[in-house]
């Protein structure tokens, strides 16, 4: 007698006519297969953006309900930690009008360097350059700079350079005159460093670079400094 299940064109072709039954597919086969249907429907949300999400959420469970959500307000935290994080990059200039939108209200989460500058000094010019140079490096924050002028009525030219530092609208930091700065010396990393002590940035450097000048420096002066040896030995 010939096997219903085997595989012959005869058999094909009862099959089709409704005269043998459908094959018996084996349960590892058919398990196997329903797993294949199911990923070829919907992908894992693990894999998917917040659009596809949306767009898919009835085809899952209840039971992954819970997990798909705390899944979203990740992915959610995630995108606007990037919009955040790439909102700026420049430093922009502003007038006294735009003072309370681009300073005070600035928004949530938004840290904000502001500097005061008047042209032809050599000193804010320098910072100038220091600053774009930063906003570049950390566009998560706002860099701006704006003539003093025109941005405080009356602003004394002996306090500029002046920096301001604010956080979500309120001054958090302050550095006003040349000799805070330390003049035309003053380096972009240690401009960096003063602006991360603000937190204001959030510098990769591991120590003051001021500091390790000043540590060359006084190696320098004891280097050159007699030792008590010498010293003892011009008395005699």
């Amino acid at each position: 007698m010939q096997d219903p299940n085997e595989d012959t064109e005869w058999n094909d072709i009862l099959r089709k006519k409704g005269i043998l039954p459908p094959k018996e597919v084996p349960k590892d086969d058919e398990e196997e297969e329903l797993a294949l249907q199911q990923q070829s429907i919907v992908k894992t949300y693990e894999s998917m953006t917040l659009e596809e999400l949306e767009e898919n959420e009835d085809e899952f469970s209840d039971d992954d309900e819970a997990a798909i959500e705390m899944y979203r307000q990740q992915r959610l935290a995630e995108w606007k930690a990037t919009q955040i994080k790439n909102a700026f990059g420049e430093l922009e200039e502003i007038s006294g009008q735009d003072y309370v939108k681009e300073v005070n209200k600035a928004g949530d989460g938004i840290w904000v360097v502001l500097h005061l500058y008047k042209q032809g000094l050599p000193l804010c010019s320098l910072i100038n350059q220091h600053l774009s140079i930063l906003a570049r490096k950390f566009p998560q924050t706002k860099f701006l700079k704006s003539i003093s002028t025109t941005c405080i009525p009356n602003y004394p030219d002996r306090n500029l350079p002046t920096i301001f530092v604010y956080f979500e609208g309120e001054m958090k930091a302050q550095f006003i005159g040349p000799l805070v700065f330390g003049g035309m010396n003053l380096k972009v990393e240690e401009l960096e460093w003063r602006l991360s002590e603000s937190g204001a940035v959030k510098t990769d450097l591991e120590e003051n670079p001021k500091k390790q000048i000043e540590d060359k420096l006084m190696s320098s002066i004891r280097s050159s400094l007699p030792s008590r040896k010498d010293d003892s030995e011009d008395e005699d």
